[in-house]
């Protein structure tokens, strides 16, 4: 069963943010001089995100308009795509930022110094993975790119106020300040994703309407917390309030898929995330899924996710190049 905040009953959008727990992949803070152009690579299953704390950029995402960047300025990339970031259109070939020659503080951490000769940027960067399916459902919702620009948006406040205490860590590099950067980066991306829930209209379609329904809440929050009970479609209904047949047809329509499919593949995505974490068994994340066995969870596993549950386990650790498209 998944731990749940005590204001879940009251707020399923809380209970998806609680779990918006973050695995630093890594960050990179970059020292930068024009003209200098960066290629992120896709990783799958990450987000990317940018904070401009001096100079200017420009982000470019394939299929998007381009977006200036300034000092203060946040740009979230959720879906794992490709991308680039430079000093301006047409910089010069792009450097893979992860190729580059850079000085490695940790595993984690590296500082990038980059470009030519002109005038100077400062830019930390970061990938940043989430294995809750909480989490990962609410970042499928999110546009193909979140910015947020300093002194814009009321409601974007707390981001600004962590955005300038980046800008003091990065300044000056003390003792600590790996720790406390990438501390940080993890809050303001959540403070991110708030803001755009708190402005955006497209907050409140979907999944995400439908998390905040009345009825259609109380059976998700149920399917959240208690994944492995032996849900049936009565069952869920119940939980709605709903008659079964008003509910099946509601909760298709709302989310995009029939309730059963849903918990089928939320089921799937907390096995994932079990599995990547190497400490139960393969036995023990089936029962966890609602599967009486082993193998029968096994099979459900491969047909919904075209892997193995014990392929997954053992290629935990860092992620995948997904492209660049």
């Amino acid at each position: 069963m998944v731990d749940s905040p005590s204001w879940a009953p009251s707020d399923p959008l809380g209970d998806a943010l609680h779990l918006l727990r973050m695995r630093g992949t890594f960050y990179c803070r970059n020292e930068l001089r024009e003209p200098w152009a960066l290629e992120v690579p896709a990783f799958a299953d990450t987000l990317s995100f940018h904070v401009l704390t001096a100079g200017s950029a420009v982000l470019q995402v394939p299929g998007e308009e381009d977006i200036a960047l300034r000092p203060g300025d946040l740009a979230v990339v959720p879906h794992a795509r490709g991308h680039t970031i430079a000093s301006s259109p047409g910089a010069g070939p792009a450097g893979w930022v992860d190729l580059l020659p850079q000085r490695y503080l940790s595993e984690h951490y590296s500082v990038l110094t980059y470009g030519g000769a002109g005038s100077s940027s400062l830019l930390l960067c970061g990938i940043v993975g989430f294995d809750e399916p909480a989490a990962r459902e609410l970042l499928r919702h999110l546009p193909a790119v979140l910015h947020i620009q300093a002194g814009i948006d009321p409601q974007a406040a707390p981001v600004h106020e962590i955005v300038r205490m980046m800008a003091t860590e990065l300044a000056d590099l003390r003792p600590g300040g790996e720790a406390v950067t990438t501390r940080l980066a993890d809050i303001v991306v959540v403070q991110a994703i708030r803001t755009w829930l708190a402005r955006d209209p497209a907050a409140h379609r979907g999944w995400l309407s439908a998390l905040q329904d009345e009825h259609l809440g109380r059976a998700l929050v149920s399917i959240h917390r208690d994944p492995g009970r032996a849900w049936t479609l009565a069952a869920l209904a119940r939980e709605a309030r709903m008659s079964r047949s008003v509910f099946s047809a509601e909760f298709t329509e709302r989310v995009g898929e029939p309730p059963m499919g849903y918990l089928t593949r939320w089921r799937m995505n907390l096995a994932h995330a079990r599995l990547r974490e190497g400490t139960a068994s393969v036995s023990q994340v089936a029962a966890e899924s609602g599967y009486g066995s082993a193998a029968a969870f096994t099979r459900a596993f491969t047909r919904s996710t075209g892997q193995t549950p014990g392929a997954v386990r053992r290629g935990r650790g860092a992620p995948v190049r997904a492209g660049t498209g």
